[in-house]
């Protein structure tokens, strides 16, 4: 953004040099603090206007060495001004992370509440880039610890956002609210889960933050725990009542089902410890699709689907086996005809796959389209699990002469397909050669 500023700044005119401004210029891009005090020293000002509305001090903190910034607080250079952005040395310095240059403008007197022109405090902006002993020297020198920017964000939260536990540990032990709301419905706890940083949401909890709170669109904190991937905290979640680990969330999924598809055991565990449904269906989809009128059309319909599914269709052999022992049904079969069988071919994993087989058995099974596990290879992209699991089908008797509902075999399906599919199929089927597949088609 200061770029951008910068390039703007640049087409205005620049103002009138003063003696010793261009050796001021000349030492802080060189980094060199002897020269930077010299030119001082020679009639230069701390306080002269360099390109585009900086002042020295400003460039000193960009190049985030304490020794130019200290050449320029001695030699008196204001810390209150701020440039064309509203953006102060402070400010930047917080930006920029430096805790030693943050400590010296704040020693200097900086104010520490002076915000830029989007309302965002030096303690905001440090909470979120600086280390927290930048944040402890703004808290003791009296930040307003619930200062909120334009998007009703306090501190705590731009914390929380970036997953700075010492930081949101600081915050709350000055008093920062952990309630508090955005306009939008967002609490420190949501922001802590965004970040996928667990141990920053237990710091939250342990300090009061509402585990029930909803956010935007009615999220609970479990489902925003599990949409960022932060399995941890999801798992503390469901062990506090966080969320209702029956309910749909807006793809139309359980927390099991997210569980089970990425293959979180211990989450998985959690979930039926507190009355999870282990056969529990998904549901529609609350996504509306966009597509231009000439270019597309929305996916069909998903079929409603257990946990189990989810877990094959991902390819999570061990999360299979878990739900299994935990009673799941292997002879479940969704609205399209696919079963366990079917699923476990779209995870693309051969251990899944044989564990599928050993479950619901038939290795020529089909959906209602009679598309069989050798149809769906055959048509698919090569990957590196290809070739083990049509030993694994091959091994149960999976037959690539049976006809689709369009008539067509796994052979001739296969005369379409990439190179490196036909080679794994022959290595496998050596009966029917590359050079045979094309005489068949």
């Amino acid at each position: 953004m200061r770029r951008i500023a910068a390039l703007l700044l640049a087409l205005l005119p620049l103002p009138a040099r003063a003696h010793g401004t261009d050796e001021i210029a000349r030492a802080i891009a060189e980094d060199d603090a002897e020269a930077l005090a010299a030119a001082i020293a020679h009639g230069g000002s701390a306080h002269a206007v360099l390109e585009y509305g900086e002042t020295p001090l400003a460039r000193a903190v960009e190049t985030q060495d304490p020794a130019l910034v200290d050449v320029l607080l001695k030699a008196r250079a204001r810390v209150d001004r701020a440039d064309a952005l509203g953006v102060t040395p402070l400010l930047l310095a917080c930006e920029r992370g430096n805790g030693a240059i943050v400590a010296a403008l704040v020693a200097a007197g900086a104010p520490v509440d002076q915000a830029n022109a989007d309302a965002i405090t030096p303690l905001a902006m440090c909470a979120r880039f600086a280390e927290a002993d930048a944040v402890r020297a703004l808290l003791a020198r009296g930040a307003a610890v619930e200062s909120v920017d334009a998007r009703g964000q306090t501190p705590l939260m731009w914390a929380a956002s970036a997953g700075k536990l010492d930081a949101v540990s600081a915050l709350i032990a000055a008093g920062a609210g952990v309630n508090r709301e955005t306009p939008n419905g967002f609490t420190p706890l949501f922001f802590a889960l965004a970040s996928g940083k667990a141990s920053v949401a237990s710091a939250l909890i342990a300090a009061g933050a509402d585990v029930k709170h909803r956010g935007p669109e009615n999220t609970s904190a479990l489902q925003m725990a599990l949409y960022q991937k932060n399995w941890a905290a999801a798992e503390e979640l469901v062990r506090l009542g966080g969320g209702d680990v029956a309910e749909l969330d807006r793809q139309g999924l359980r927390p099991l089902h997210v569980a089970a598809a990425a293959g979180q055991g211990t989450l998985v565990a959690a979930l039926l410890e507190r009355g999870a449904d282990v056969d529990a269906l998904s549901g529609p989809s609350k996504i509306t699709w966009v597509t231009e009128a000439n270019f597309g059309m929305p996916p069909p319909p998903v079929q409603p689907t257990t946990a189990l599914m989810a877990a094959a269709k991902a390819g999570q052999a061990d999360v299979m086996w878990q739900l299994v022992r935990a009673g799941a049904d292997e002879h479940f079969v969704d609205g399209a005809g696919v079963n366990l069988v079917l699923a476990a071919v779209q995870g693309r994993n051969a251990t899944a796959l044989g564990l599928a087989l050993d479950l619901a058995g038939d290795a020529n099974v089909a959906d209602k389209d009679k598309t069989t596990a050798l149809h769906m290879l055959a048509g698919g992209p090569f990957f590196a699990e290809l070739p083990a699991m049509l030993r694994v089908l091959a091994a149960k008797g999976a037959r690539a002469d049976i006809p689709n509902i369009k008539g067509k075999t796994a052979w001739q399906i296969l005369t379409d397909g990439l190179a490196t599919v036909q080679a794994a199929f022959h290595e496998v089927y050596p009966d029917k050669a590359p050079a045979a597949l094309a005489l068949s088609h």
